[in-house]
């Protein structure tokens, strides 16, 4: 397998790293970055687990080839707050209790911020169906969608006189 040089910026981070060139995103990320908030589900694209932001659009990273993220900007769940600064989306699912196992929360958050990046202000059949391509098994979706639609109803306020 051939390697070729890669330069792209992951969560703010400039990034020159030499990678073969059939790995893909998600394992770029995890096995060479240590940036496991993506998780590995069905390595098919359909459960969303692995959704990132590439460019600020979410894609599933299991489908991209790293190699074509030359000169591109990646965001993980790591890039976007930590446990001491969360992001209100993040406390939003804490509050909704959208959280439970926590296996697809990652990418949930994600998905839902590319939805809010688009719509800032979306209705909750515009939240669903924007999550519709990341399963969860654990919450029955209620928590998340109450919380996108909490941040969602912020940014509204935001944009009113």
């Amino acid at each position: 397998m051939r390697d070729l040089d890669l330069q792209l910026t992951v969560n703010g981070t400039a990034r020159c790293v030499t990678i073969g060139v059939r790995v893909s995103l998600l394992d770029f990320l995890r096995d060479e970055l240590g940036l496991t908030g993506a998780h590995s589900g069905c390595e098919q694209g359909a459960c969303g687990a692995c959704s990132v932001l590439l460019d600020g659009e979410v894609v599933r990273s299991c489908l991209v080839l790293a190699a074509s993220c030359e000169g591109h900007s990646v965001m993980t769940i790591e890039g976007l707050g930590g446990s001491e600064d969360l992001h209100p989306l993040q406390q939003a699912m804490l509050e909704h209790h959208g959280l439970q196992c926590g296996f697809c929360t990652p990418a949930m958050v994600l998905s839902a911020l590319d939805l809010l990046r688009r719509n800032p202000s979306p209705n909750e059949r515009e939240v669903r169906q924007a999550l519709s391509g990341n399963l969860c098994r654990c919450t029955g979706y209620s928590g998340i969608v109450a919380a996108v639609l909490e941040v969602g109803m912020s940014n509204g306020k935001k944009d009113r006189p």
